[in-house]
């Protein structure tokens, strides 16, 4: 008998795979938006309906932690700002080719295995430093507001609007 319960109760122990999202608002978004799991408030979404979308904007969302966005493998453009961010990981993110996490409380950045992206607006932010040397597509960058002492961009000579006033 033991043996048919266990075999019976299987089918409902095999769960599709599915994305830490922590921040409420986060989620609430997704879900509102067709790629949660239905399930408000559990702090997960399906992988599946998130792992090919190509445009993500989230700006004015209150958000304040995009833990998650790992997953969103085919991801081409993120609007993520303004928000509450203070740390933004979108190394996994290589298909990324636009980035706007303008107006949030970043320090830092890490934009090196982004090597597609063509756009980048991150001003308004507390960045102290920022590496845009394997963005050699990179054709706008607005790095202004920030706490910036140097920039280098002498291998983005794709480069035609460069903002970056309002710095050290």
């Amino acid at each position: 008998m033991k043996r048919i319960l266990i075999l019976l109760c299987l089918p409902l122990m095999t769960l599709a795979q599915q994305t830490y999202v922590p921040d409420d608002n986060f989620e609430s978004y997704l879900e509102s938006n067709g790629m949660g799991n239905g399930i408000p408030n559990d702090d997960y979404v399906l992988t599946a309906n998130i792992n090919t979308v190509t445009y993500l904007g989230v700006s004015y969302q209150n958000i304040a932690d995009l833990t998650g966005i790992e997953d969103f493998n085919f991801l081409q453009v993120l609007l993520c700002g303004p928000n509450q961010l203070t740390t933004l990981d979108v190394s996994n993110n290589n298909a990324l080719i636009s980035l706007h996490c303008y107006t949030n409380q970043l320090t830092s950045l890490d934009v090196s295995q982004n090597t597609a992206l063509t756009s980048l607006n991150c001003h308004m932010n507390q960045l102290t430093s920022l590496d845009v040397s394997q963005n050699t597509a990179l054709y706008n960058l607005n790095c202004s507001g920030n706490n910036l002492t140097t920039l280098d961009v002498s291998q983005n000579t794709a480069l035609t609007h460069l903002y970056c006033y309002d710095n050290q």
